[in-house]
């Protein structure tokens, strides 16, 4: 899978993360908007999203539930990841299946990632604000799709 770091010139406020996997543990909300560029149509999703342990190595399932706004229509959404944090604070991210998706290393607070699926590719930019926020945007492209996605989480305080 290829990775790439991003160097400190071109990045934004960031939080470096030691560890991505124990960072990520916990409930977040996700705000996200997603942008057709060929059709320029735009919709929105809101929901949470749930780090836990998965199995007895380690593993985290990452799941996103929540609702897309698109078109004027109300859909349910979601999505199922697994994390495989590695020893040295990175991780590996598979779909649910468990094929491979991307590496995540946010040792630095910014990662830069490329997926290939079918004939398009998808480059996604991890940026870690805080201790309690990130983002995330996805640029889709290729024959089928030509989108950008943007996502900002929030983590959820538990008490009162």
């Amino acid at each position: 899978m290829p990775r790439e770091r991003t160097s400190q010139s071109s990045a934004g406020r960031r939080y470096p993360v030691a560890d991505a996997a124990a960072y990520l543990v916990g409930r977040w909300s996700v705000e996200r908007v997603v942008r057709d560029l060929t059709g320029g149509t735009e919709g929105r999703f809101s929901g949470t999203a749930d780090f836990r342990a998965a199995d007895g190595a380690g593993t985290l399932a990452h799941v996103e539930e929540g609702r897309l706004d698109w078109d004027g229509r109300t859909f349910p959404a979601g999505r199922t990841l697994r994390l495989r944090p590695r020893g040295d604070g990175t991780a590996e991210v598979e779909f649910a299946d468990g094929r491979p998706f991307h590496d995540l290393d946010l040792r630095e607070g910014r990662w830069h990632t490329v997926h290939p699926c079918a004939a398009d590719r998808y480059e996604g930019t991890f940026t870690v604000r805080s201790a309690d926020e990130w983002r995330l945007e996805w640029r889709v492209t290729g024959p089928a799709k030509d989108q950008l996605l943007r996502s900002v989480y929030r983590r959820r305080l538990t008490g009162c």
